[in-house]
C-alpha cells in the first residue's frame, strides 16, 4: 500500500491535471518524433540551416517529454508511455510521406502552436487548483513552442 498524497491540490484535480498533461506529453512527444523524421529526410538549398534547427527543436523535446512525465508522476498518476497511447492522446497527425522543405516547416509551425493550444486548455485548472509547479512547466512549455512556431514562420515568405 503506497501512502496517500497530501501536496495541496484534491486527488481529483490531481487526476485531471495529470491527464492534460498527459495530451501534453503525447503532443511534445510526436512533435519529438515528426521533428526528427525531418532532421533525417531535409533536402534543398535550406538543408544545413533547417537540418540545425530542427536538431536544436527534436533536442529541446526530448528533454521535455521527460519534465512533462515526471510532473505526472509527482501529481501521483501514471504516465504514459507508449505509441499507442500517445496516439490516442495526441491532436498532431503524424507524417510519413516525403515533403519538401516548406511543407515540412509549415507543418511545424502548425504543431507547434497545437502544444501552445493543449497547454492553454490545462493552465486554468492549474491555476484553480493553485498548482503553480504544473502552472509553471505549461508557461516554459508555452514560451518555447510560441518562439519555435515563430522561428519557423519566419524561414518561409
Amino acid at each position: 500500500m503506497s501512502r496517500p498524497i497530501n501536496i495541496g491540490i484534491d486527488e481529483a484535480d490531481r487526476i485531471e491535471i495529470a491527464a492534460g498533461l498527459s495530451r501534453l506529453l503525447a503532443d511534445t512527444y510526436t512533435l519529438y518524433l515528426k521533428t526528427h523524421n525531418f532532421h533525417w529526410n531535409v533536402t534543398g538549398p535550406l538543408f544545413n540551416t533547417l537540418h540545425q534547427m530542427f536538431e536544436q527543436q527534436y533536442t529541446e523535446l526530448a528533454l521535455a517529454v521527460d519534465e512533462i512525465a515526471e510532473r505526472i508522476r509527482a501529481l501521483g498518476v501514471v504516465a504514459p508511455g507508449s505509441y499507442q497511447q500517445f496516439a490516442e492522446l495526441t491532436s498532431i497527425q503524424e507524417e510519413t510521406g516525403v515533403l519538401s522543405a516548406e511543407e515540412m516547416i509549415e507543418q511545424l509551425v502548425g504543431d507547434q502552436e497545437t502544444v501552445v493550444r493543449t497547454a492553454r486548455t490545462i493552465f486554468p485548472l492549474t491555476e484553480a487548483s493553485k498548482d503553480e509547479p504544473s502552472a509553471d512547466l505549461l508557461t516554459q512549455r508555452m514560451q518555447v513552442h510560441e518562439k519555435a512556431a515563430w522561428m519557423l514562420r519566419s524561414m518561409v515568405s
